[in-house]
């Protein structure tokens, strides 16, 4: 990305896996771990704890944190109309609590309104600019709309103020990735790792951008590391699949690519993978 003119080409079968493999990296849903300012763990938004910090609100009407803290409880539990009215609420206590900005902003992510998340981080970052989590938050909003220099912009000035968090990192990896950028890519989603190696969704990245410099044996072992960390995710057999395919054992590719279809029934790669490996 640094300079467009340089990037590497790719032949047309590591485009169709990026295509393919890149619907991981670049079309997370709301819930995905490597994006989420509010870890959302159910388990601690459950109802015994949102009872308890709701004495905590009751006990101080006119603490925003009180209100910040149940409305991350909310929004980990997926109540997120209350999650956005704590949150504001702390808001119209505190105007210059950039976290609660931040927290609101998150919210609004996850239900689509996209234009007032980037208002929030904005705010947030207005209030505190060095606050590395918004510039994080912009950052993948500006990603997923298409908008990828000005994402890169924000995970570059996350990681310049020293964030330890992964997510800039692994961001940062995927624009690189779509740029063809690979062994920038590498380096990144390998410093994801390090910070966070309990998520699957950098290994899966760092073995597309191996495969796409042609590095099999490192390829096969993130997507097994990946599908080993979570098995659950249509992308990651289809990443094993299109490894399997491209070596030529179109039995086991099969197999995973149908592991994917039943995961993800609506899934393209998956099906389309069935097609050309069914025997």
């Amino acid at each position: 990305m640094h300079n467009p003119d340089a990037r590497p080409k790719l032949s047309k079968p590591v485009l169709a896996l990026c295509a393919a493999t890149l619907a991981l990296a670049g079309c997370q849903t709301a819930g995905e771990p490597m994006v989420n300012a509010i870890a959302l763990d159910a388990s601690q938004g459950l109802d015994q704890n949102i009872a308890s910090l709701s004495q905590a609100v009751n006990a101080n009407p006119r603490d925003p944190e009180a209100y910040n803290v149940r409305g991350t409880a909310y929004g980990r539990s997926g109540q997120n109309e209350a999650a956005i009215q704590d949150f504001t609420t702390a808001i119209s206590l505190d105007p210059n609590f950039h976290q609660a900005y931040a927290n609101r902003a998150l919210i609004y992510r996850q239900t689509g309104e996209r234009l007032k998340a980037v208002e929030d981080y904005n705010r947030a970052l207005q209030i505190d600019p060095n606050y590395t989590s918004a510039y994080i938050g912009r950052g993948n909003i500006y990603r997923l709309a298409g908008r990828n220099r000005e994402a890169l912009a924000d995970f570059q000035r996350a990681i310049d103020l020293n964030t330890t968090d992964p997510r800039a990192y692994h961001n940062r990896g995927l624009l690189y990735q779509i740029d063809g950028q690979h062994k920038q890519a590498i380096e990144d989603f390998s410093k994801a790792i390090s910070l966070q190696a309990t998520a699957a969704e950098p290994y899966s990245g760092r073995g597309v951008s191996y495969l796409a410099l042609g590095d099999t044996e490192n390829a096969a072992t993130d997507f097994q590391v990946a599908l080993k960390l979570d098995n659950n995710k249509a992308e990651y057999w289809v990443n094993q699949a299109v490894l399997l395919e491209r070596q030529g054992d179109r039995q086991k590719a099969y197999r995973s690519y149908a592991k994917a279809a039943q995961l993800d029934p609506n899934y393209a790669p998956a099906k389309e993978g069935m097609s050309r490996t069914r025997a």
